[in-house]
């Protein structure tokens, strides 16, 4: 099975065919397929879905498809990389930053059913479609921001149509609750609650996450790290059953001399100090 690459982080591709040029295959980038005219059957990994005028699919890396004509067909396909999102997070809505479109593609509901878009929806998809196949004679469609927001709203009216069907996405969107449970669950482990590793675990820009954190929270991502943390010794050190040394190891600092510094910048006494209060 042939497995297509691309290098350009942006192409829009419009083509109408009586068969499908290529056999079932795979490719490294992602795809937003439009069907503009026409009807047949699409092989979307392991299931057959009949389409026509008006239905729309996203391809991700890890499906196989392929399309199988019945009535001449004309696509619009809109293919994109990794880099293509990742170069314009400045542009990104919020939600786009928490559960990236790349995921959202991912998922596998998406592959399963074809959606029904009501007729306000169908409209806007189909002037979607157009606006953006209309901007593609510009060279630098690729870095346009009219592009792609609306790539962006294609998204949004994929959203809104699984809310009306009651369709129940299997992705990776998180909440506030599963940031702090996860904080919480790791506050043990210095490495695991470092920006780095909590920005990759739930997928969020690492440059965008403190400013989240900061207007969600309404405290700094160190500070809420630091009081945690501080809270939990205190408690080991008032409840008297644990050793400082041990409290040190418990909580991934170096030493016993390396838990007394922090404990004492932050509180100005030493804990053996706080532990006769």
């Amino acid at each position: 099975m042939p497995k297509l690459n691309q290098f350009e982080t942006l192409l829009i591709d419009e083509f109408e065919e009586e068969k499908f040029h290529l056999p079932v295959h795979s490719h490294t980038y992602y795809e937003i397929i439009y069907i503009k005219k026409g009807c047949g059957i699409h092989h979307l990994n392991n299931n057959l879905l009949s389409y026509k005028a008006g239905d729309l699919f996203v391809i991700s890396p890890d499906d196989e498809h392929y399309f199988d004509i019945k009535k001449s067909t004309r696509f619009v396909f809109i293919k994109f990389t990794d880099n293509y999102f990742n170069s314009n997070k400045k542009l990104s809505c919020d939600e786009f930053l928490l559960n990236t479109p790349e995921n959202f593609m991912r998922d596998k509901l998406l592959k399963e059913t074809v959606l029904k878009l009501d007729d306000p929806c169908r409209t806007i998809l189909k002037n979607t479609i157009e606006n953006i196949t209309a901007y593609n004679c510009k060279i630098d469609v690729s870095n346009s921001a009219i592009v792609f927001y609306q790539i962006l709203s294609i998204f949004g009216l994929i959203k809104e149509t699984m809310r009306s069907q009651n369709l129940q996405m299997n992705g990776n969107y998180i909440d506030n609750e599963q940031i702090t449970s996860y904080i919480h669950q790791n506050i043990y482990n210095p490495k695991l609650v470092q920006i780095k590793a909590i920005s990759e675990h739930f997928n969020i820009a690492q440059t965008y996450f403190s400013a989240y954190f900061k207007r969600s929270f309404s405290i700094t991502y160190r500070d809420y790290i630091n009081n945690l943390r501080l809270k939990l010794i205190e408690k080991r050190i008032s409840n008297n059953q644990m050793p400082i040394k041990q409290i040190a190891y418990e909580f991934g600092f170096t030493d016993e001399s390396h838990l007394s510094n922090y404990f004492k910048k932050r509180k100005n006494i030493n804990p053996s100090e706080f532990k006769k209060l």
